[in-house]
């Protein structure tokens, strides 16, 4: 009797001590930054600029500014939760074809920017990239554009703020969502720091929103993106890509003729 209930409170206190350390660590399970030197020369072809961005607490926030001759207007491009601009800043080249100037930062530990990660910080970096250009475009002229982790980010600056467009490409109905899906077995609601709720903001978004996902999608399900895309008022700017996975949505030939509808 002492000895089975001696064995259930050892596996109770295991149980909490590995809750604690997910808890406290998730952000390792979440973002996979690659730093990048703070003397490294970034040699894309494109013209551009390294922007850094001070933020309140202190911390700065890197960024890159490509230009395109007469632009339309901005796309501010949130990317996803691995690597850094060194990687990223390759997809400017497709978005400047469509004649917008791009801006691409990185989150907070992620390349050249610095901080702590959290997701007020995250939230509120965005602001500051989106009032930076606020000084040089007019608000109908700023598109924003989230990726994966960055679609959580991207509604919600939309929401606060009076966008063009917001453009969603593999996003979650929520991260508890997501979180569920890969790690069933965990209390993923009561754990998560980072709930980026897209399902609350979706709808405080007075600007036309367009959701890209595909079918196969393994990290995100397309079943998540579907709830979201339920919340839009207009339920034909869900573009499903069919086939499509989490990485490879640019390689179909009704993504690019859909995105290109959009911007031109």
């Amino acid at each position: 009797m002492i000895k089975g209930m001696l064995f259930i409170l050892s596996v109770v206190i295991i149980a909490v001590v590995l809750l604690g350390l997910i808890y406290v660590y998730q952000e390792k399970l979440i973002f996979f930054p690659e730093k990048v030197a703070a003397n490294t020369k970034y040699l894309f072809p494109q013209r551009f600029k390294e922007i850094y961005l001070p933020a309140p607490d202190g911390a700065t926030i890197h960024a890159l500014h490509f230009r395109t001759s007469q632009p339309k207007g901005v796309i501010l491009y949130f990317h996803g939760n691995a690597g850094s601009l060194r990687s990223w800043g390759y997809l400017a080249a497709d978005l400047l074809l469509y004649g917008y100037d791009v801006l691409m930062p990185d989150y907070r530990s992620f390349g050249k920017s610095t901080g702590k990660l959290s997701q007020m910080a995250l939230y509120q970096d965005a602001q500051l990239t989106y009032n930076y250009l606020k000084k040089e475009y007019p608000e109908n002229n700023i598109i924003i554009f989230g990726r994966s982790v960055g679609t959580g980010v991207a509604t919600k600056l939309a929401a606060d703020n009076n966008a063009r467009l917001l453009i969603l490409e593999t996003p979650f109905y929520n991260f508890a969502d997501v979180a569920k899906t890969h790690y069933s077995f965990l209390p993923a609601s009561l754990l998560l720091r980072y709930t980026f709720r897209s399902d609350q903001f979706l709808p405080q978004v007075s600007c036309p929103v367009f959701i890209f996902h595909g079918t196969a999608d393994e990290i995100v399900p397309f079943r998540s993106g579907l709830m979201l895309a339920r919340l839009l008022l207009k339920p034909e700017n869900l573009i499903v890509i069919e086939g499509g996975g989490h990485n490879n949505l640019s390689c179909f030939a009704v993504y690019n003729q859909a995105l290109q509808r959009i911007l031109k």
